[in-house]
């Protein structure tokens, strides 16, 4: 959900660049069930435009409708929306809205800590009461500093219930490789807001214009890369169509622990590669063998390289969500379990 934030934050900075006022619905509570959980935010413009979305369309036309006396009052306030006689998801959601004017200072901190990669929180302070207008609001925690979202706000009583939401980095991808099929990856996991590095060949340089969007695109051999900073929020994907290469990689790779390691390639690949990396590192770990996804990605039938992209990056989901993969018409409960 940072990509989701970053993209609130920095639509907000442009608002105030361009004097149009702006106001933060967050979802703070949730009873019974809903296409999106607490923590879930959109931006509403005093132009009449809206940034991101708290549902899947239905619940954003009245939160812009009822925003209108905070644009008015410039005071927060808690509504509710009953979707269990309008959208048949069976919940009532509890929608905190908020002047939306944190300082230059704040947007500015917020902004260098998404790229640094660091961990921050959001502390929302309410009254579950539809309608009720009040003192309350947010603050945003980076590091040691605290940040309201708007002025005027500032935590004055114990006796406000409080939603706690923690922000990880961004989810981090490295495409090794610079062919057709890795840009069109590099395109399925910028839509899912993931920060994307492409390594490729220097025998075949590649630049960001080739891979739009990307974070960066470096020519490099395999021994000259860089995976100290590989994390449990890290997903690697070795799709260079060139066996020497994926096992120079592969050698380089071993002892990080990457959230997912795929290899692209046909299962029988798999053993060769695998005795070639055992007479390069002889006591290579079976922890080690068991986090590598090769072939990569889920059987979904794909053929295209826009359809193996899909499932490489569903199969990258299901792993960081630890989650088996079926089909939900066999779901019998609720499909999203407790957070």
């Amino acid at each position: 959900m940072t990509h989701e934030l970053k993209a609130l934050f920095e639509q907000g900075l442009k608002n105030q660049l361009r004097g149009i006022q702006s106001v933060l619905a967050t979802v703070v509570a949730l009873e019974g069930s809903s296409y999106r959980k607490p923590g879930v935010r959109m931006l509403i413009n005093s132009d009449g435009s809206i940034t991101g979305a708290v549902s899947g369309g239905c619940v954003e036309k009245e939160i812009q409708r009822r925003a209108q006396s905070v644009f008015k009052e410039q005071k927060a306030k808690l509504i509710t929306y009953d979707g269990r006689y309008r959208l048949g998801c069976e919940g009532i959601l509890y929608i905190l809205l908020e002047p939306f004017t944190p300082s230059q200072e704040a947007l500015q901190h917020f902004l260098a800590s998404v790229q640094r990669r660091e961990t921050f929180e959001i502390h929302s302070y309410f009254h579950r009461k539809d309608n009720c207008t009040g003192t309350f609001g947010s603050e945003i925690h980076l590091g040691d500093k605290r940040y309201s979202f708007y002025p005027s706000f500032t935590k004055t009583s114990d006796s406000y219930e409080q939603f706690q939401q923690e922000f990880a980095p961004l989810f981090h991808l490295v495409i090794i490789g610079g062919e057709h099929d890795a840009v069109k990856l590099c395109k399925q996991a910028l839509l899912l807001g993931w920060e994307v590095s492409v390594l490729c060949s220097i025998k075949d340089p590649k630049s960001v214009k080739d891979f739009p969007g990307a974070t960066t695109v470096t020519p490099i051999t395999p021994e000259l890369a860089d995976f100290s900073i590989v994390s449990k929020n890290t997903a690697i994907v070795l799709m260079n169509h060139n066996f020497t290469y994926d096992l120079r990689y592969l050698t380089q790779l071993y002892g990080t622990t990457p959230a997912y390691l795929g290899i692209l390639g046909a299962a029988k690949r798999r053993e060769r590669l695998f005795d070639e990396l055992f007479n390069l590192i002889p006591d290579v770990s079976d922890e080690f063998l068991d986090r590598i996804f090769t072939p990569a990605g889920l059987h979904l039938g794909a053929i295209t390289p826009e359809e193996i992209a899909l499932s490489i990056v569903a199969e990258i989901l299901s792993v960081i969500r630890n989650t088996e993969v079926y089909s939900l018409k066999k779901t019998t409960g609720n499909i999203h379990t407790s957070s």
